[in-house]
């Protein structure tokens, strides 16, 4: 009886090791393995298993910037390591991600399943070479269990550039470049004047002072800043972050009803006109290191018709997630407060 026990006991370790799978996709935080404190990375594994390779894409979100990238690795399902090579990661001390340059890494983790959830936790290693230039990169990724839709990300990437930006309705943000927010202009409401030709251009010597062009999203965010100084802000909530990068997703709170909102990064626009729907809307945001306090507000444009305007963000800091229910109105702006873990 006991051998059948055993023999039990060795068929269900082993079907349980067998249908371990790193398919899935993976979100996490990322830090360079080096004293002190340093711009972190939010980074992201889509990936598909085939056997003992993978395959899917890899992006990160790195001060103002995203990037992705293809990749190929193989998986051992004995050690359950997943190994990618030849993966670029911007330089950790880059202060600008245009005139960047790029690490060259190869990363190792190792797929941890347990009742509290599925993980990868490993690092980004360099060359030894490189090593006093590149430090390692540690990070932990979390499964997303909510996301079924590995197989057509993947292939809706191989359809895209190389390297390739945030989604229409994924906007990043820089909060310490406030005084010139980056905001969706495809998202302004598009007036008569606006759809119509240009006007002729006139040589002949004209007197008077010269009257610069109007920049209609300039104007537009003018407009909203005024209306938010008005309302009163409501703080919700405090929480405290192990990140200097955050995504910030937003959904309609209940039934769909017609909420139109936009979002401010202490106190200036970030985000305008912005329909709440099912389909949540993504905010990289990149804290700003100079305040011990970031705040982020919930602007309602309309009250929709089931009033107040309501929304659920999710925030998320590459190692852990906070819910925060949102409710603003006419003349309150819903706000939260998000302040850096020491370390």
């Amino acid at each position: 009886m006991r051998q059948v026990i055993y023999i039990c006991a060795l068929l269900a370790v082993h079907g349980a090791l067998s249908a371990q799978t790193a398919s899935g996709s993976w979100y996490g935080h990322a830090d360079v393995d080096m004293a002190g404190v340093h711009n972190n990375y939010l980074t992201e594994l889509v990936i598909k298993q085939k056997g003992n390779r993978v395959e899917g894409i890899f992006g990160y979100y790195f001060r103002d910037k995203y990037q992705s990238f293809f990749i190929h690795g193989r998986f051992d399902p004995k050690t359950r390591e997943i190994t990618i090579l030849n993966i670029p990661v911007t330089f950790y001390a880059s202060t600008s991600t245009v005139n960047s340059v790029d690490c060259n890494t190869n990363f190792r983790g190792v797929l941890i399943n347990s009742r509290a959830g599925s993980s990868v936790k490993g690092a980004f290693y360099v060359d030894a070479k490189y090593r006093y230039t590149c430090p390692d990169i540690k990070v932990s990724y979390a499964l997303d269990k909510s996301d079924n839709q590995t197989d057509s990300t993947i292939s809706a990437g191989l359809a895209n550039a190389r390297v390739w930006k945030p989604q229409p309705d994924d906007v990043v943000v820089d909060a310490v470049a406030a005084a010139a927010p980056q905001v969706t202009t495809a998202a302004l409401p598009q007036t008569t004047a606006s759809l119509a030709a240009p006007a002729p251009v006139i040589t002949a010597p004209v007197t008077g002072p010269v009257v610069p062009p109007v920049d209609p999203v300039k104007e537009d965010n003018k407009k909203l800043e005024e209306s938010f100084a008005k309302r009163k802000p409501v703080v919700s909530r405090i929480v405290e972050v192990e990140s200097d990068s955050l995504r910030l997703s937003f959904y309609d709170n209940g039934e769909i009803d017609g909420d139109s909102i936009s979002v401010f990064v202490n106190h200036q626009v970030a985000l305008s006109h912005q329909g709440l729907t099912a389909k949540a809307f993504n905010l990289f945001l990149r804290l700003d290191s100079t305040r011990d306090i970031n705040e982020i507000s919930m602007y309602a444009e309309n009250l929709g018709s089931i009033p107040p305007n309501t929304a659920l963000m999710v925030l998320t800091d590459g190692k852990n997630r906070y819910e925060v229910f949102m409710s603003s109105s006419m003349s309150e702006n819903a706000t939260i407060q998000v302040k850096r873990k020491k370390p």
